[in-house]
């Protein structure tokens, strides 16, 4: 499984794989496929140069995963738009993906923080098997919205 660093010349692949994540797990994203599918190039080319941390991992024959990383103030970055294909899952594809976020956060010297919907059980536990511990959630969550854990895994 190769993961690789990708830039907005690889909006395609980005869009592939991220129209495939928000389909098969709509509940785990701010983002909807409906807000995506029908998105100009110049869209999905601005989404990846305003997020500066992009990664795919490829199986020899499709991208299975994606995450990314964005900086959150001056102190952490935050891991947002995780997703393995199920055809990928139990392979530890996850916790190198994870892993990647976490350097490229340690090498700017920040900690590096993630939300997680509370009914997302499966994420919560990989990302604990990551290190990651659960500050729960933010006060003042708004009561209309669902509860998402705030996890953070410090320097």
């Amino acid at each position: 499984m190769e993961v690789t660093r990708i830039g907005a010349d690889d909006w395609e692949r980005f869009r592939a794989v991220r129209l495939r994540s928000l389909s098969d797990a709509p509940a785990a994203f701010g983002s909807r496929y409906a807000d995506w599918v029908d998105a100009p190039a110049e869209r999905w080319r601005s989404r990846l140069t305003q997020v500066p941390l992009t990664l795919l991992a490829h199986d020899g024959t499709t991208d299975v995963g994606v995450v990314s990383g964005q900086p959150a103030g001056p102190d952490w970055v935050e891991l947002i738009s995780m997703w393995v294909d199920p055809s990928a899952r139990g392979t530890g594809l996850a916790g190198r993906l994870v892993g990647a976020v976490v350097g490229w956060a340690a090498d700017q010297g920040r900690s590096t923080y993630l939300m997680v919907r509370s009914d997302n059980v499966g994420a919560r536990r990989a990302y604990a098997r990551a290190g990651f511990v659960d500050a729960g959630v933010p006060e003042g969550w708004p009561v209309d919205e669902p509860p998402e854990h705030r996890m953070e895994l410090r320097l």
